[in-house]
């Protein structure tokens, strides 16, 4: 998945300019499960600042959820559950390329999907549909264009459709 970021920020004399415009440099289609992928857009570890980075603030195999006071947004296709369920699907290897490239999720995934991050995240369904599902098993359905709140509680998303869904997030890094 391909997505263009458009970073802007302000020069010396305080005018406002154009910081870089093309492709997200840190983007990754996991191959042990086909639809699956994540663009991290932005991140953000700690307290903001209006000054541009001195570096690209992305990382395809740092931390997602931020520190406390910091943000990061990210991109992420939800494979249908049908490519998990094949009889072909290695979780092995899935875990291990979670572990590479969503190094801090993979530690709080549990093997049904369940996990629950230090974050407050807002989302927004962009494409397909996603049931958000909570500890005793309620689930909700979202579709283009619904948003989310999540208020660091554990959660699980499920695709049950045959087709990837995209969700844009923005988490931000809660304390205790």
């Amino acid at each position: 998945m391909t997505v263009r970021r458009v970073v802007t920020g302000m020069d010396g004399s305080g005018k406002s300019v154009f910081v870089s415009d093309g492709p997200v440099p840190n983007s990754h289609a996991f191959e042990s499960m086909p639809g699956q992928a994540q663009v991290r857009v932005w991140f953000t570890p700690g307290v903001p600042s209006g000054s541009p980075p001195e570096a690209e603030p992305t990382d395809n195999h740092g931390p997602v959820v931020p520190g406390p006071g910091g943000a990061s947004f990210v991109i992420v296709s939800y494979a249908p559950e049908s490519v998990v369920m094949s009889p072909g699907f290695d979780p092995g290897a899935a875990g291990q390329e979670m572990a590479v490239y969503a190094p801090d999720l993979a530690e709080v995934f549990e093997p049904d999907g369940m996990h629950r991050t230090r974050s407050v995240d807002y989302g927004v369904v962009l494409e397909g549909e996603l049931w958000l599902e909570l500890d005793d098993g309620a689930q909700v359905l979202l579709t283009q264009g619904d948003t989310i709140v999540q208020l660091a509680a554990r959660h699980a998303w499920r695709n049950k459709t045959q087709a990837p869904a995209t969700v844009a997030f923005v988490l931000t890094g809660a304390g205790a």
